[in-house]
């Protein structure tokens, strides 16, 4: 297939040809709002079916819930507790198939252990509920991803984990799930459907749906949050996918009904990975959620609470209280308690639950993680709730609703259609020592890259052999060569720093400075790929490094009011317009006014 770059130009021509379109009175087929990795599905979905489509996303690709995930793809084992049998076989099937032929290069095995207190009943009950999980695994369907459980005695417990505390367990289940950058796979869904001839476009806030004077929804009405300018588009069907921002979105259209939301705060922590020392992960049951202890990479993700948010919904934060709390549950099993000073990063995302209709206080935990479609309006459709690993049947499910009768003879086809840089992985892979050797990239290195880029990696070479600087590794932050930079602007649709330090690279959490040292060398690689000015790039600078220092004054807050008021000291470059406001002619993007929050942001 044809791969084509996310360019800043792609994305004005993009937003030209949506332009063009309604002035000569066409309509597009499927309009998609939200560039979460639903979006992103439902864009790559549709497309393939071949109607015409476009994504627009208010922010960046994956900025809210689909970049601040567990990035674990699994299939639910604690929901075999709510005995929802059919959510886990159908997350255990996605699972699978990203894994053998949709994204093996991004969706990668990953091993836990489910420590046991008990040596009769525990492990008798435990091991039912895993060797259940291992049998809906098997009649999936599709070829069996990964190895089947196994029983350890607390030796070979400490064997695989030696810094889990000698008594914390009697010995462990060893089950087997997958992980994934969820950032990235939203980027490469994204990538995969311009590919196909989607229209995709960040920073594109719709701030209106266009409805007949019967109330059914026939397009939107967008805002270029990076000039001010606006357009209408035209479509047969609208989808919204905005996440915890379905209500706002919903509400454009005069509608009464469509689906609740919950919001849901989860965070987690990024110790390094020499500061524990085991080789699988960890499930551990709190009172309040599940603690998942991820070998990821050069680091571990700790993880996650499940707290109400009532906050504004763009920018949630890690407390104080958040932390201590996941600091505490891990150091219950750890054998070498970890502390603030061994925390290098955390993040914290919003789940968007679907509102229970149960009595008020119930815990959000308590939520089926099972996803909805609705059509408050004709020619509207909405999606909530599910997973990121079920993301592609949420897809399949929204436009088959969307499109109603003609899904019949336009059935979906994401099952068996590889995302960019899936096809030709195993050729990389092969060539991978040689290509080492040639650009003097170690294994470690290679893995890193061929992880991240999978066959793509060939587009990474040629501006190595064009530029070879590019193939030294960051000054300031080596765990990425310059290329990679450079390619997240040239390739990968980022317009601001932001988006290379938050979801091209993670560089955010992954350092204990969030990035901010490397910023003048980043500024140089991407500045002359998008053209900025002087002026631009210093304000690129001051803008993310205002980001990083609210982000670290908010985590040293008690709650999340005081925490939500810190961070929004630092002002955003292209910000959400309130609902009922344009942009005014005179208003520069990155200006204080309509920052926003109230308004629909497609993540």
């Amino acid at each position: 297939m044809r791969t084509a770059p996310l360019t800043a130009q792609g994305r004005q021509d993009a937003l030209d040809a949506l332009r063009s379109s309604a002035d000569r009175g066409s309509e597009l087929d499927v309009l998609v709002v939200g560039g979460g990795v639903t979006g992103a599905g439902i864009a790559l979905d549709a497309v393939s079916r071949g109607l015409s489509t476009a994504v627009v996303e208010a922010q960046d690709w994956a900025s809210g819930t689909s970049s601040r995930s567990s990035k674990l793809v699994h299939g639910g084992l604690r929901y075999l507790q709510m005995l929802d049998f059919h959510l886990v076989r159908e997350a255990l099937t996605e699972r699978d198939l990203l894994i053998n032929r949709l994204a093996p290069h991004l969706v990668k095995p990953v091993s836990f252990l489910y420590p046991l207190e008990n040596r009769v009943w525990e492990r008798a009950y435990v091991g039912a509920g895993v060797a259940l999980y291992d049998t809906l695994a098997s009649v999936t369907g599709s070829k069996r991803a990964l190895p089947i459980h196994r029983h350890l005695t607390r030796k070979g417990m400490e064997r695989l984990f030696p810094d889990l505390r000698h008594d914390a367990a009697i010995g462990a289940v060893r089950y087997w799930d997958a992980s994934v950058d969820d950032a990235r796979l939203v980027e490469t869904l994204i990538r995969t459907a311009v590919s196909y001839g989607a229209h995709a476009a960040t920073r594109t806030q719709v701030v209106g749906l266009q409805t007949t004077t019967g109330g059914a929804v026939t397009g939107a009405e967008l805002v270029d949050l990076e000039t001010g300018d606006r357009l209408d588009v035209r479509a047969r069907h609208v989808i919204n996918a905005t996440g915890v921002w379905t209500e706002k979105t919903e509400s454009l259209a005069g509608s009464d009904g469509g689906l609740r939301v919950l919001a849901s705060k989860g965070i987690h922590i990024v110790v390094p990975r020499e500061r524990i020392a085991g080789d699988t992960g960890l499930i551990l049951q709190t009172e309040k959620s599940v603690l998942f202890i991820i070998p990821w990479s050069r680091y571990w993700v700790i993880g996650t609470t499940d707290t109400p948010w009532t906050q504004e919904l763009v920018h949630p934060v890690a407390t104080s209280a958040d932390i201590d709390y996941v600091i505490e549950h891990a150091n219950t099993v750890l054998s070498r308690p970890i502390t603030r000073e061994d925390i290098i990063g955390t993040w914290a995302g919003l789940r968007p639950l679907l509102q229970p209709h149960v009595k008020e206080g119930t815990s959000s935990a308590k939520v089926s993680r099972e996803h909805t479609v609705a059509a408050p309006a004709p020619g509207l459709t909405v999606i909530a709730g599910g997973k990121l690993t079920t993301y592609r049947v949420m897809a399949k499910d929204a436009v088959d609703f969307a499109i109603g009768s003609r899904a019949t003879s336009l059935p979906s086809i994401t099952h068996d259609l590889p995302l960019v840089g899936a096809e030709g992985l195993q050729v990389f892979q092969r060539q991978a020592r040689a290509i080492g050797a040639r650009y003097g990239w170690d294994r470690p290195r290679m893995d890193h890259l061929l992880h991240r880029y999978g066959s793509l990696l060939g587009e990474i070479i040629d501006l190595v052999d064009a530029t070879p600087s590019l193939a030294e590794p960051l000054k300031a932050a080596p765990a990425y060569i310059g290329a990679e930079i450079v390619y997240a602007a040239s390739h990968e649709g980022a317009l601001h720093l932001d988006d290379v330090l938050m979801h091209r690279t993670r560089l955010n959490y992954e350092q204990a400075d969030k990035g901010v040292g490397a910023l003048d060398e980043i500024a140089d690689l991407v500045g002359p790929v998008l053209g900025w000015d002087e002026r631009t790039r210093s304000r690129e600078i001051e803008a993310y490094t205002a980001r990083a220092e609210a982000e670290e004054d908010a985590a040293l807050q008690p709650d999340d009011a005081a925490a939500e008021r810190v961070r929004l000291r630092a002002l955003d470059l292209a910000p959400l317009q309130p609902l009922g406001e344009t942009v005014g002619a005179g208003t520069k993007p990155g200006s204080p006014a309509g920052r926003g929050s109230s308004g629909p942001a497609g993540t």
